[in-house]
């Protein structure tokens, strides 16, 4: 199988795109370690894993909270001895005009969906460099490249989160580890759904705005991170790949 042995820490791994990537990384092989906030989620998903004859390290885990992130790194150290990728997809948002908004809601969204996957990759690159190889993906937005009403401060990290792909990929090739970013466009995803009761008619309107004329599924977003996980991306890295059914062309 393509990830035969090798193991994957997935945040936000409970449910959505998260659970979508991990069981397409069991099925191909991998140990996965699902990571989330919602404990009693994460040990569905983990069990689904487990009854594909691989191992799952289902772990509550706050990415906003940096002796969190260490702990999930120390327990599957602990379990799998390495770590052959890492997906930052664990994020949300509070959708809302930006005057409707605070500097409590700002530091918590940027705390998220920013601080948060800065603090993952700087605890596993600790594990990854020694051993002079490892992938790891960050989960963007292409609301970060278009911009997307409701979501400004959400884009702005995400955007931040873009950047930090780039300058980091840079600073750890020389280790044979490859930095990506995988930018979802509209998917069916609890957030979406968020948004639409906020907006009404939010989705509709994308759908005709996508040249594929529908929203993305987590499976397609999973299936852009999983190549990039894999052998056949080894000479990709500093790249932010858009998922969107064409909503955004760069």
């Amino acid at each position: 199988m393509r990830f035969n042995g090798m193991n994957f820490i997935i945040t936000g791994a409970a449910q959505g795109i998260g659970r979508s990537i991990s069981l397409k990384l069991a099925r191909q092989g991998a140990n996965v370690v699902v990571a989330d906030l919602n404990e009693s989620e994460a040990l569905k998903v983990a069990y689904e894993i487990d009854c594909m004859g691989k191992a799952a390290l289902p772990l509550k885990v706050d990415i906003t909270d940096t002796e969190s992130v260490r702990h999930m790194v120390a327990e599957t150290i602990e379990k799998f001895q390495f770590i052959d990728g890492l997906v930052n997809n664990a994020g949300g948002d509070q959708i809302g005009f930006f005057l409707d908004t605070d500097e409590e809601i700002w530091d918590q969204l940027i705390s998220l969906n920013l601080m948060g996957p800065i603090r993952c990759c700087h605890e596993v690159l600790k594990v990854m460099v020694p051993r002079q190889r490892g992938k790891i993906v960050n989960i963007g937005s292409d609301a970060a490249r278009h911009g997307s009403i409701g979501e400004a401060v959400y884009s702005a990290a995400k955007g931040g989160v873009i950047a930090f792909t780039k300058s980091l990929a840079r600073e750890v090739a020389r280790y044979q580890i490859n930095v990506n970013c995988v930018s979802p466009g509209p998917t069916k995803t609890a957030q979406l759904e968020q948004s639409q009761a906020i907006l009404p008619g939010l989705a509709d309107a994308l759908k005709k705005s996508i040249p594929l004329k529908r929203l993305g599924e987590p499976d397609n977003i999973a299936d852009a991170v999983v190549f990039l996980l894999s052998d056949e991306a080894d000479y990709i890295t500093g790249q932010t790949v858009s998922v969107s059914g064409g909503l955004t062309m760069l």
